[in-house]
């Protein structure tokens, strides 16, 4: 386990203590609940925050093979990337109230985490969680993740993709912080709206497995009343359905037919996900080479269609770099506020 040291924690693993009391939690993301009170998760970017005084937390999570990270009060004091179960102890946290938050940092497409809670013990006090005044919903694919986002390099083996990828410096959770916004990300690699890259997995793009609380799973699946509703919902889909030839034996013709079936089935989805989301507004990444065919799926399906280009695409496999990722926020930023500062 890679450990972050700051002169104002000591970190330590720790066993169970004594009289504890468990946070209440503000959840970000997809979880599925589990025994003991704990969440099991596997899609990109969750996140669990807790609000206390005292001085030291403990955080109890079985990180599968997730990389996972710890902050408090806004700054990053470890990251998990030992698989297993951890019991970590922050102290040395001063006086006054704290919140404290473990992010999923690593893309893994079968399989899950389980988070089960932190923790203060007799000299602390559990606080309600935090909570934000608005809330984003980010659907799409390797750019919402973060594909190997931390390679100075697009020569990454499969390992190297895994411990690279980054959903925190994707531009949902930086677009997120700058709106004081809560999120969720229902993304998975190389998935698109009717056909994946290379045309492998077909039947499963990402519409298939968006109703997933764990997307590797079949089941369970999320409420049909779910009551977490977006103000705001930024979809990016479309490299993968076009990035790659048509194969003899796929389900279209030709691409003609191919662009045909990506602006029907798009808009389908996009008037689903209003029915559950009243209210919200819509926006949709143009790609290269999908600008016309987006541009005509927000006009049928009243939303906004969000040019970017110009990426320089350094990160694993061509994929965004840090600075893409800042500059695709900026772009989404200024469509969603209308061209005003974040607070």
């Amino acid at each position: 386990m890679r450990i972050l040291l700051s002169l104002a924690a000591a970190l330590a693993l720790t066993t169970p203590a004594l009289a504890q009391t468990a946070l209440s939690l503000n959840i970000g993301g997809r979880v599925s609940p589990a025994p003991n009170g704990a969440y099991d998760f596997g899609w990109p970017g969750v996140y669990f925050e807790g609000r206390f005084t005292g001085p030291s937390v403990e955080i109890a999570v079985d990180t599968g093979v997730e990389h996972l990270a710890v902050s408090i009060d806004g700054v990053r004091k470890a990251e998990l990337t030992k698989s297993g179960a951890t019991r970590l102890k922050l102290d040395r946290l001063g006086p006054g109230e704290h919140i404290v938050r473990l992010d999923k940092l690593t893309e893994s497409q079968t399989g899950s985490a389980r988070f089960e809670g932190f923790f203060v013990g007799k000299a602390g006090r559990a606080l309600p969680a935090p909570a934000r005044p608005s809330r984003i919903e980010f659907i799409g694919d390797s750019h919402t993740v973060g594909y190997g986002v931390r390679s100075a390099s697009q020569d990454c083996t499969e390992q190297q993709v895994h411990d690279l990828t980054d959903t925190s410096l994707a531009f949902g959770p930086i677009l997120a912080a700058r709106l004081d916004a809560d999120y969720r990300i229902e993304a998975f690699s190389g998935r698109g709206v009717v056909r994946n890259y290379n045309g492998v997995v077909p039947g499963e793009p990402l519409p298939a497995l968006f109703p997933r609380l764990i997307p590797g799973q079949g089941e369970p699946r999320i409420a049909a009343n779910d009551p977490w509703k977006p103000d705001v919902v930024v979809i990016g889909l479309g490299t993968n359905d076009f990035s790659t030839a048509l194969h003899a034996g796929e389900a279209w013709a030709d691409e003609a037919a191919l662009r045909k079936d990506y602006r029907n089935s798009y808009v389908a989805f996009v008037e689903g996900l209003k029915v559950s989301r009243p209210g919200a507004r819509f926006f949709l990444i143009q790609g290269d080479t999908f600008v016309d065919d987006v541009a005509e799926v927000a006009g049928r399906a009243g939303a906004t269609a969000v040019r970017i280009t110009g990426m320089e695409r350094t990160a694993c496999h061509g994929h965004p770099s840090a600075a893409d990722q800042r500059m695709m926020a900026d772009r989404l930023e200024a469509a969603i506020t209308g061209g005003k500062s974040s607070p």
